[in-house]
């Protein structure tokens, strides 16, 4: 592991910017809103076109990864999510205001999910092919893990700090941050060879089926938990951004910074559970059941409450909960498939993620406008239907030297990265 300490420095950062590159707009969409003359949902798709892009495509760049190769996806798919926030930024900077300034943003926004589609999703699987030691690729899915969340904690600071100079400076950031990951990505990152040459599309395709065949009942699980995680982050954070300024009147920096405390304590979880769990699938499974009960009793208390204080406390222990889910759900899924496979199959499961995080937004906004106990509730509805899913869905037993995975009566060998 020390010897690709660079590549994963590379590869880490792919996820920090992407996350920048998309949550650094919620501190600043009530400012937004203002200067476009839009509403709260209009401005949340801003939000939401982002993942629903991705969405579509990653599975389409897991393919080509596992076809072509993971950089050659990754370096012009940050090429691509750097123009999309190019074309943002140059609009908001050079256009008069109107509803033609929000859809060419919006077009940018959408030219960047189609990079992010490309990015981050592959950068799973390219980390399991990298080592052959099931708790290094724990350990080192754990960094990814945690530089994603590292970038949820910055991205309402930074994004309040540059939104407070000029409203659509976060913008104009994202394709400097894309050319700082692309230079990494270029000088630093070396893909391990191909052992076996990458099967036809058809052929592809039925192995594909298969594995749902065979393993679906646990990977439908974790996509659901994967989903599930992502929309109750987005859902709070819009939340909580709103309730800051109109209530508050709480901005800048100082928001972001309030922002920031449950996102810290969600990135701090995700570290350590990742350097935590090694080959332990069972320890992983009772991980998972644990944050997403914590996550479900804590929101459901926070719409009970008024006082921002105790709601940020809850929020908090929401942050932890989800933190020590994420790495969890990443070691499963990237060590119980072929390599094969894992670009696919990952890429699938981070478009699941995306689909939480364009759901977040819309829902958060369009909840929030009755009583907040009616948003709260909800989300810890879906938080304790993801604790089910966790409990009666994930079946591991351990095995030093078979790592299997039962879903409901089925036994599931595991392919380690060296397959």
């Amino acid at each position: 592991m020390q010897k690709k300490k660079w590549d994963l420095v590379a590869l880490a950062f792919i996820p920090l910017i992407m996350t920048l590159g998309n949550s650094m707009l919620i501190p600043i969409l009530p400012q937004i809103t203002h200067e476009l003359g839009i509403t709260s949902l209009q401005v949340s798709l801003f939000i939401t076109v982002y993942g629903v892009v991705a969405i579509f495509l990653v599975p389409v760049a897991g393919y080509l990864s596992d076809k072509f190769g993971r950089k050659v996806v990754i370096i012009p798919s940050l090429i691509i999510a750097g123009a999309g926030g190019a074309l943002a930024g140059g609009a908001a900077w050079l256009g008069s205001g109107g509803s033609s300034l929000y859809w060419i943003i919006l077009g940018g926004r959408l030219l960047q999910g189609i990079g992010a589609a490309g990015a981050f999703p592959i950068v799973i699987p390219l980390v399991g092919d990298m080592f052959k030691d099931e708790k290094e690729v724990s350990k080192s899915l754990g960094i990814i893990e945690t530089s994603n969340t590292f970038g949820k904690v910055l991205s309402p600071i930074v994004g309040a700090l540059l939104g407070s100079l000029l409203w659509y400076l976060p913008f104009m950031a994202i394709p400097v941050l894309c050319l700082i990951s692309l230079m990494l990505v270029i000088f630093f990152v070396k893909v391990p060879k191909q052992q076996k040459e990458a099967p036809s599309l058809k052929r592809f395709l039925h192995s594909i089926v298969d594995i749902f065949k065979e393993k679906g009942r646990w990977l439908y699980a974790i996509f659901a938990i994967g989903c599930i995680g992502m929309f109750l982050i987005f859902g709070v954070q819009v939340f909580l951004s709103n309730e800051l300024e109109d209530r508050y009147n709480i901005h800048g920096v100082v928001k972001g910074l309030v922002l920031a405390i449950p996102l810290g304590m969600l990135c701090l979880a995700s570290y350590f559970t990742g350097k935590k769990i090694g080959k332990n699938k069972k320890l992983m499974k009772w991980i998972g059941f644990t944050g997403m009960a914590m996550s479900a009793v804590s929101l459901f208390g926070a719409g009970f409450l008024y006082n921002i204080y105790l709601m940020i406390g809850l929020f908090v222990i929401s942050g932890i909960g989800l933190g020590i889910i994420l790495p969890c759900l990443d070691a499963l899924i990237t060590e119980g498939i072929s390599k094969e496979q894992r670009g696919t199959i990952s890429s699938l499961y981070s478009g699941m993620r995306f689909i939480g995080l364009s759901a977040g937004p819309p829902v958060a906004s369009l909840l929030m406008k009755n009583h907040h106990w009616i948003l709260f509730t909800t989300l810890a509805v879906v938080s304790a239907a993801g604790a089910v899913i966790t409990l009666f869905a994930i079946r591991p037993q351990n095995n030093e030297e078979k790592s299997e995975v039962h879903a409901h009566g089925m036994t599931i060998k595991h392919a380690h990265s060296d397959d």
